[in-house]
């Protein structure tokens, strides 16, 4: 029963994660969600209360499972600093290449220049992925594997921005990177591998000290 529970809930999230990404979290409702999950108003409204608690439902499920993952590679002792950056950076793009939907409606609401209530808490949601990448490059530093100037805030808007720009832009990142990134064969075949070789390459030129630039 508890399984059924389960599945039924992620059965719904799975719907309502399509419907914000089309309609953005303005144009969705709980009855459009309801509606193409093939569930009644009642068992959407018991689960998630209203459309913000399934809009954060999603972001949860999401990031804060995700998030294991990645707490996983820092707190492993057996990895250096930059083995774990370069962990990171294969588990992370692994995963978002792969949910268009949801980075493009994760996207569209933090992109609003107006901040509120719903911004704010999904703001601290992504935020405890950040903190995970952030913390990998301190500890280098700390250790001395990376250099002590690196700019770590910046390095998060460089790894995190390629990654929204290439997902969220998909006509533009196409044509610029010659391969349609929707299609799943060339995501899996050749997005994913040249976008880690890059962030990799680029990571490690400015953080170790063999190509220090002082």
């Amino acid at each position: 029963m508890e399984k059924e529970k389960v599945d039924k809930k992620d059965h719904i999230l799975d719907v309502a994660e399509r419907v914000f990404a089309e309609q953005g979290y303005d144009g969705a409702s709980t009855r459009m969600i309801s509606g193409e999950a093939g569930v009644n108003m009642a068992m959407l409204n018991y689960y998630f209360g209203s459309k913000e608690g399934v809009f954060l439902a999603i972001f949860e499920r999401r990031i804060s499972a995700f998030q294991a993952t990645l707490l996983g590679i820092g707190n492993d002792e057996d990895l250096d600093a930059w083995g774990k950056l370069a962990q990171f950076v294969d588990r992370y793009l692994d995963k978002v290449i792969n949910n268009n939907c949801f980075h493009i409606m994760l996207n569209r609401e933090i992109s609003k220049s107006k901040k509120t209530d719903l911004t704010d808490k999904i703001t601290s949601i992504v935020m405890k992925n950040v903190y995970v990448f952030q913390d990998i490059i301190e500890d280098g530093i700390k250790s001395g594997a990376f250099n002590k100037d690196a700019d770590k805030e910046l390095l998060v808007a460089t790894m995190f921005g390629t990654k929204n720009y290439i997902v969220n832009t998909p006509h533009i990142s196409s044509a610029i990177l010659g391969h349609d990134v929707m299609d799943l064969k060339t995501q899996e075949e050749i997005i994913k591998p040249r976008l880690k070789k890059y962030m990799k390459t680029l990571l490690k030129a400015y953080l170790t000290h063999e190509n220090d630039n002082k």
